[in-house]
């Protein structure tokens, strides 16, 4: 006699459980997509040879910007460092090329990007990376420490993207990306100008994705933008050594990677490293009272509480 197979009941609790967890992997999967098409319109994926592409990046002679042109040159792709400091020399490889350049100094600026253009092509890539940081209150940061840091931080965005832009609107192809810094969602003491200028990047990131879509036509060219944590640089090297930082560290391997990766999916998008750190970028849209929590919360877990 042949019995039927025996039912196998599910308790309710479990039940309930994997049909929550199937709801929210239902509504991550939905979100992914939803956010793609949105900063990608149309959706259809550009032609990338990165045998013939040319990424420029700033300030890649240290950190994260050094992790990028390691990480590029050693996949074969054209790399192009603008940074005022020479990298090591054991970074100089077949697929790399420096440049000094003063982020500060317009006529500098356009006179590299003029050689650039001569010397290599129009690049389709561009990587803005380079930045500064003091960690000193408003009242002892001297005037020209403040103008060196938005010249550096953001408005060397806008300097290079006008040199550069053009070229990938007319072909419809190109890319930029924008290393900003979890700092654009939270401010904390001792980091005011440095997060304003991090708040503009994020600024500059969508307002340059409107245009491209609107004012430029050109939607084959991508944008990009960085939310990194703490990251083992030299920006933050006396904070590690304090040890006021807790937690995770990021590797600036782990950032360029990220950057790649994202760069070779051929598709725009709002990183976050790590990336469950996506949650920061809510602060803005809470109480104020759970806002000002978190700023303090930042400032006295880093040692800055003078009271």
């Amino acid at each position: 006699m042949i019995r039927p197979p025996r039912q196998v009941s599910i308790p309710p609790p479990l039940s309930i459980g994997l049909g929550a967890l199937a709801c929210i992997g239902l509504l991550y999967k939905s979100n992914s997509y939803l956010s793609r098409r949105a900063l990608n319109s149309p959706e259809e994926k550009d032609t990338w040879d990165w045998d013939k592409e040319i990424v420029v990046v700033t300030g890649g002679s240290s950190g994260i910007g050094a992790a990028i042109v390691k990480l590029f040159a050693e996949q074969g792709i054209k790399t192009i460092n603008l940074d005022l400091c020479r990298p090591h020399p054991d970074a100089q490889t077949e697929n790399a090329f420096f440049y000094q350049v003063d982020l500060t100094n317009v006529e500098h600026i356009n006179k590299i990007a003029d050689r650039i253009r001569s010397e290599h092509g129009h690049p389709t890539v561009l990587i803005n990376n380079a930045g500064i940081q003091w960690n000193k209150p408003i009242l002892e940061l001297p005037r020209d420490k403040i103008h060196a840091t938005f010249e550096v931080n953001i408005i060397s965005n806008f300097l290079l993207v006008k040199e550069f832009l053009p070229a990938m609107v007319s072909n419809n192809h190109g890319h930029v990306v924008t290393v900003a810094s979890l700092a654009s969602f939270t401010t904390r003491a001792v980091n005011v100008d440095y997060a304003c200028t991090k708040s503009a990047a994020l600024a500059f990131h969508e307002g340059l994705g409107q245009e491209l879509r609107h004012i430029y036509r050109a939607p084959g060219v991508r944008t990009t933008i960085i939310h990194p944590g703490w990251v083992k640089t030299p920006l933050i090297k006396k904070l590690m050594q304090s040890g006021a930082l807790r937690g995770h560290l990021l590797e600036p391997e782990e950032v360029a990677e990220a950057i790649l990766k994202q760069l070779r999916s051929a598709f725009g998008a709002q990183v976050f490293l790590p990336s469950n750190f996506w949650i920061l970028s809510l602060v803005r849209g809470a109480p104020s009272w759970i806002q000002e929590r978190i700023r303090n919360l930042l400032t006295t877990s880093r040692g800055y509480d003078h009271n």
